[in-house]
């Protein structure tokens, strides 16, 4: 997998970083023991003290695991006064003492050799370019290429080591060490400081300068100590929005609770290809919270909308697109310390400058957006929607690819084709902390009525909820197509079930259909009453919870859909099929007194098969159906006054 051939080479770098540089630091050591000479025994003791000394003065890095001392101002001074041999054993001294001296964690052998000999690597690069510098250039400029070169040569491998070893970018590890070249400046000052001194005084000098190098040392303690208050300020601040966004995403999972998984996906895969197209701290922290939070906006579009378990009416689809502006002046509210808002309303931008709702084109669309939205496509394509089933993650990352250069950025593309089946794979591996659920299906027994009063609850005529249009267009098919219009003779009692069969013979002769269901619904659940035609098997089995699939959506909203996905149905039953033998749905709700009662649904086996004319022919019909789906829902009403009727093939009808 990617991700572990990435740790693996990580780790492999390591460990030649680690030994590269003790292998050229034990040679820098050799060499200096090869060619040892001091010219003062009791002045190089007294910078190997002092140099000690100052190791104890340690303070820890912010947000690292090492720590730094004041014993660089010691080891300047004898690169400047001293032999190069002289400054290698005082930096090899008080690098020991620094790394042993009160540690919360005893360090291993090799971390200490790894340390020791940065530091004779540092003193001899250091060494070797001042010699070049001195006599060249202004003493000034010397000695601040002195600190600079030490500086370097000292805190990069070390930031390197930490960087590769903590998965983290090291030139951003590195960054930490910033505030402590005011350490260098100032040792390289005293070492100018020493020059200039008589030299009867000169083994006296660092002794002396070890409580002014204290009170450096103080200062520099209270510096990391108010740097380590704002730390935790901004760790409290950070805490504070995690739990903002944690909040928001339990409002969305109320709204639409098919979301809670694929956004914790989301969140991984977006985060993951940041990293991997280099974006820094703040972006994927942005990215993090926007992966969450990119559909808060449906708050503001009716839930009837997001739970439509069949395409979107021109109209609808409008309504949908308001999501991603609402999404980013709610989060704008929150003053996040990193910029979240435009990723949320940029996410539905398209490369090619088609997206909405600004038609940001290429790199104008920042580059989180652009993250979002080919990681959320591909998501949402191998997941089950409403309207569909999900993809194989090949499929549909290979639609995905297709839409590299029109809809996504290519470069996001291609590192996600890279990643795919990794990530899909930690994200099935990654169990998610339980969410906690929102009380929406309690039942609240305070309250007799509200502020204003309860309006006055008048009968509904089923009749009313007929579109005007689909009323005229009826009444022109009334004399032949009515369901009503049963022939006066033969009128007997019939079974519910008769009665039904004998109002699908009816439909037919308005509406082609391959497979018919009616159904009756109740307060939790839609459950068939009657089944015929292709795939009665598959329909058979339909019992669909309020709310979900086609028929619960219809059942819940009272509104109509037109081509749903007969696959979607938590009933159909599929019985082994790689595919359902239906592929198109025309449902209605049944309405009597103001109640939904049933629904009915006509099945085609061709997609799309179903227009709008079809939808309104059927409004007439459905209030007589409604009241045959209530006489059926009802024991105590088994016989109907119905004609009674065969198939057209004149054979008799089967009960479902």
């Amino acid at each position: 997998m990617p991700t572990n051939r990435a740790k693996a080479l990580r780790n492999f770098a390591a460990r030649f970083h680690v030994f590269l540089h003790i292998a050229f630091g034990v040679a820098v050591f050799i060499w200096g023991l090869a060619n040892w000479h001091w010219s003062d025994p009791l002045r190089f003791a007294s910078f190997v003290v002092a140099a000690a000394l100052g190791s104890v003065l340690k303070v820890r890095l912010p947000g690292l695991t090492g720590t730094t001392s004041v014993s660089s101002l010691f080891v300047l001074i004898s690169l400047v006064n001293l032999s190069l041999p002289e400054a290698l054993v005082i930096g090899a001294v008080s690098m020991l003492v620094q790394c042993t001296w009160r540690t919360q964690k005893r360090p291993r052998p090799i971390q200490v050799a790894f340390s020791v000999c940065v530091l004779a690597i540092a003193v001899y690069v250091t060494a070797v370019i001042f010699a070049f510098t001195r006599g060249r250039f202004p003493e000034l400029v010397a000695l601040g290429l002195l600190a600079l070169t030490y500086f370097c040569a000292n805190t990069f491998p070390i930031a390197a080591i930490i960087g590769l070893t903590e998965g983290k970018r090291i030139l951003l590890v590195w960054s930490n060490y910033r505030w402590t070249l005011a350490y260098y400046i100032v040792g390289a000052s005293m070492a100018w400081v020493v020059g200039t001194l008589p030299h009867g005084i000169q083994w006296e000098f660092p002794i002396i300068c070890l409580p002014l190098v204290y009170l450096v040392h103080r200062s520099n303690r209270t510096h990391l100590n108010q740097m380590e208050q704002e730390r935790a300020h901004m760790a409290a601040m950070n805490g504070l929005h995690l739990r903002t966004i944690e909040a928001l995403a339990l409002a969305i999972d109320a709204k639409d609770h098919t979301t809670h998984d694929h956004l914790q996906r989301v969140r991984l895969y977006a985060v993951e290809i940041g990293k991997d197209l280099g974006l820094s701290e703040q972006e994927l922290e942005a990215l993090t919270a926007a992966a969450v939070l990119h559909d808060i906006g449906k708050l503001a579009v009716p839930e009837s909308i997001i739970s439509k378990p069949g395409k979107l009416t021109r109209s609808e689809f409008e309504k949908m697109k308001i999501h991603p502006v609402v999404g980013a002046e709610i989060l704008e509210r929150v003053e996040f310390p990193y910029p979240v808002a435009p990723i949320v309303r940029s996410h539905h931008e398209r490369w090619d400058g088609s997206g909405y709702p600004h038609g940001l084109k290429g790199k104008e669309i920042p580059i989180g957006a652009r993250i979002l939205a080919a990681v959320d496509c591909l998501d949402a394509l191998a997941s089950d929607r409403q309207y569909r089933r999900a993809l194989p993650l090949d499929e549909a990352m290979a639609r995905v690819v297709s839409e590299a250069g029109t809809a996504f950025d290519p470069a996001v593309v291609r590192a996600l084709q890279a990643r795919y089946r990794d990530l899909e794979a930690r994200a099935k591996s990654t169990q998610a902390a339980p969410q906690p659920s929102l009380s929406v299906d309690i039942k609240v027994t305070r309250g007799s009525a509200p502020a204003a009063g309860f309006e006055a609850e008048a009968p509904v005529d089923a009749a009313a909820h007929v579109n005007p249009v689909a009323h005229a267009r009826a009444l022109r098919r009334e004399k032949e197509e009515s369901l009503t219009d049963m022939p006066a003779s033969g009128l007997c009692s019939l079974h519910w079930e008769e009665a039904l069969a004998v109002a699908s013979i009816r439909i037919q002769r308005v509406i082609a259909y391959d497979a018919i269901a009616l159904c009756a619904c109740d307060e939790s659940m839609v459950r068939a009453k009657f089944v015929g035609g292709d795939d009665r098997a598959g329909l058979d089995a339909l019992k669909v919870p309020l709310g979900e699939g086609l028929l619960g959506w219809v059942a819940d909203v009272g509104k109509p859909i037109l081509n749903g996905n007969p696959a979607v149905e938590p009933g159909y039953s599929r019985d082994g099929r790689a595919a359902p033998v239906l592929a198109s749905a025309l449902a209605l709700p049944l309405v009597n007194s103001g109640r939904i009662v049933g629904v009915l649904a006509l099945y085609r086996r061709e997609k799309d098969a179903f227009a709008a004319d079809e939808l309104v022919s059927l409004l007439e019909l459905c209030p007589a159906l409604a009241s045959l789906i209530l006489d059926a829902s009802e024991p105590a009403n088994n016989l109907l006054p119905m004609a009674t009727a065969v198939r057209r093939d004149g054979t008799t009808l089967a009960r479902a």
